[in-house]
């Protein structure tokens, strides 16, 4: 028999420590990139493109929507249940790793529950919260010093209002595009005035409106997306043109690098979220809104930068390291939504036009049916200044219309 040496069995020993350490880190490289069971609040366009983009990993993507022809059903373990009602919510969460949103109005105790339970809620509930309501989220950005215009709370039925005209009146709870707010000019449009829990905010006299994207992870990582501009739509009141990047000066910029700082810092949360701004004709930059979400305003950031916010969602709800942001140029987006006096089966006139252009990149959300207002998709332009750029959309929108 072999009788093994002092030196053959150190390296026997060795080479059995070796071993032990690779089995070692095999078994933690699959613990770490195991599928993740991500569970999403919401089944329109935001989820279906974050879902697109994050089927380049490994992980299940489920989706509790009311809808079962919703942007997201086919595409995802769908569950039809309402995300506003407290229960449907708490049953989805149960099995899943981390539960994130595309959509604010959803039930936020069911959220706080789920996160005393030690569920992952990205962002929290408590940020969440804040900016569902127009109150507490005016509120938020006055605690923390976030420049935004100045506001008093309407309950609905007070009589005196100190605010001086013209003024914006936002309801408290339930508006997105445009919806839920109005202008009030004069003493006679009071009469129009909405009896819900609303804010009444000073009127801004808009040079431009623009929005910065900025992502967190749970490690504190943090990255913007370059300054958008965006051109609204004044019939509808809603998103027509983005415009990336924004024409502005170093000093705008600065002041939306703060405002930024500020938020995410304030906002103590992971997550993605996009601050909408407007820029007075003196140059001072006001907070209008944000969305603790994916939003419109970041969409040409799928061909216009090195990674889209859809990608840099994802890495927020997995804690990996924050995608590089980089734009290619100059980039923009045209809103592809439905035109008036049409309502039923989608059909996209113009579309064959459009997809014969160069650096034009088309968008559909996958909804079988059409309204007036109701957004159908998007179309991403690419180009090499800002005046080519409008050009190239001015002359889209005249090309295609969603019609039934």
């Amino acid at each position: 028999m072999h009788k093994i040496k002092s030196d053959e069995s150190s390296i026997f020993f060795i080479f059995k420590i070796n071993c032990q350490l690779q089995n070692l880190f095999i078994f933690l490289h699959r613990n770490k990139s195991k599928k993740m069971k991500i569970g999403i609040l919401g089944g329109g366009q935001l989820g279906r493109m974050f879902i697109q983009n994050a089927l380049n990993y490994d992980d299940e993507f489920h989706v509790l929507d009311p809808n079962s022809d919703c942007s997201c059903a086919y595409i995802s373990h769908f569950s039809q249940g309402n995300f506003n009602n407290y229960e449907d919510v708490l049953a989805f969460g149960q099995d899943k790793d981390v539960i994130s949103i595309e959509i604010e109005h959803v039930n936020v105790d069911a959220l706080f529950e789920l996160e005393k339970q030690g569920k992952k809620v990205i962002p929290n509930a408590e940020i969440i919260k804040t900016i569902q309501q127009k109150i507490l989220q005016k509120e938020f950005y006055k605690k923390h010093n976030i420049p935004s215009p100045d506001f008093e709370i309407f309950d609905g039925t007070s009589e005196e209002i100190k605010i001086k005209f013209p003024f914006v009146q936002k309801l408290n709870t339930g508006g997105y595009d445009g919806k839920g707010v109005q202008i009030i000019k004069n003493a006679d449009d009071l009469k129009n005035l909405w009896t819900e829990d609303s804010v009444l905010e000073n009127l801004v006299d808009i040079d431009k409106e623009l929005s910065i994207i900025i992502a967190k992870n749970e490690n504190g990582e943090t990255k913007t997306f370059p300054v958008t501009e965006m051109v609204a739509d004044e019939k509808l009141n809603l998103l027509d043109f983005n415009i990336c990047p924004a024409d502005i000066s170093s000093e705008v910029q600065s002041q939306i690098d703060v405002i930024a700082e500020k938020f995410i810092k304030s906002a103590n949360s992971p997550g993605l979220f996009a601050i909408e701004l407007f820029l007075d004709k003196n140059g001072k930059v006001w907070v209008n809104e944000t969305a603790p979400r994916l939003h419109n305003s970041g969409h040409q950031t799928q061909e216009g930068n090195a990674n889209s916010q859809f990608e840099q969602f994802y890495r927020t709800l997995k804690n990996l390291p924050l995608a590089d942001t980089d734009a290619f140029g100059f980039s923009g987006m045209l809103n592809l939504v439905g035109e008036q006096n049409y309502s039923g089966k989608v059909k996209y006139e113009g579309l064959e036009e459009v997809l014969k252009l160069p650096k034009t990149y088309v968008h559909l959300y996958g909804k079988t049916e059409t309204k007036p207002g109701r957004k159908m998709g998007h179309i991403n332009v690419l180009a090499n200044s800002r005046e080519e750029l409008l050009e190239k959309l001015n002359h889209i929108k005249t090309l295609v219309r969603v019609i039934a």
